[in-house]
């Protein structure tokens, strides 16, 4: 075990018990990365996660305070939270059912209201741990277990969602930007609001053997990775490109919920006394 997983993580506890070839081990170590790079102690991060791939593999191995929401709920927790330890950095990583799918309405009010908390959308493209079901951010036309003819909904993008709704931080990755990611994330938590960083992934096992017609783990990162800069090896274009980078930055522009909601109540007990 390396030296971040040492510092950060339970005793005992490897980093994740994701499949092989499965990006969340990785993406994990470079939350770690952030995290270390900024300064901060285990004392300083609650770290919580919804349900799914990414939540059993992740928050149980924290060292400091954690905590595992049910599904899509993660944001919500977080928003209590934040109300009781105001100091605290909130790191909450998520998948796309969390995020996109049952969970939308509490991402959407998070980010409106601008609670301080930082939102990890591990996104491997479906419903994994239940089989391989299509989500919201499936490509379109793409096989797996629940769309066999192709995904044929419009999928979309959380990003755009979250700008829509308020956020004041948005940016997308995918798990062949290590750099890139980690750099953004640490901008991520230096945001006293609401920040979304939406990393993208093949999950290998259901989204590999059914879209990519292989659980190989060097064709999905091949596929990520021509997906990430549009070109395939051979020099053609593939049949989508995700831009990845910071998509909105508005960091500190307007009032934490929590801190607004602390600054009312002290003008409300001050207007009460100066009336008694």
């Amino acid at each position: 075990m390396n030296k971040l997983a040492d510092k950060y993580l339970r005793e005992g506890m490897v980093p994740t018990k994701a499949c092989q070839g499965c990006a969340i081990g990785a993406i994990e170590m470079w939350l770690l990365q952030a995290i270390d790079e900024l300064g901060l102690k285990q004392e300083d991060v609650i770290f919580g996660a919804g349900i799914g791939c990414v939540g059993r593999m992740t928050f149980a191995t924290w060292g400091g305070d954690n905590f595992g929401a049910t599904h899509g709920r993660a944001m919500a927790v977080a928003t209590g939270l934040k109300m009781a330890q105001p100091d605290k950095k909130i790191l909450l990583v998520v998948g796309d059912g969390d995020a996109a799918s049952i969970g939308t309405s509490h991402l959407i009010h998070a980010a409106r209201r601008n609670v301080g908390m930082t939102v990890i959308c591990e996104d491997n493209m479906g419903y994994q741990s239940t089989g391989g079901q299509f989500s919201p951010t499936t490509p379109n036309d793409y096989v797996t277990n629940s769309s066999p003819y192709g995904m044929v909904e419009q999928s979309f993008d959380p990003c755009d969602v979250v700008i829509a709704a308020g956020a004041t931080f948005v940016a997308e990755t995918t798990s062949v930007q290590w750099r890139q990611t980690v750099k953004i994330v640490k901008k991520a938590m230096q945001n006293d609001g609401f920040s979304f960083v939406h990393i993208r992934f093949p999950c290998i096992e259901n989204f590999g053997a059914q879209a990519l017609g292989s659980r190989d783990p060097l064709v999905g990162m091949d596929w990520i990775y021509d997906h990430t800069k549009g070109k395939t090896k051979d020099g053609k274009d593939t049949d989508f490109v995700w831009e990845t980078g910071i998509k909105h930055d508005a960091s500190n522009s307007r009032p934490e919920y929590s801190k607004m909601l602390r600054d009312m109540n002290a003008r409300v007990r001050s207007d009460m006394a100066a009336s008694s």
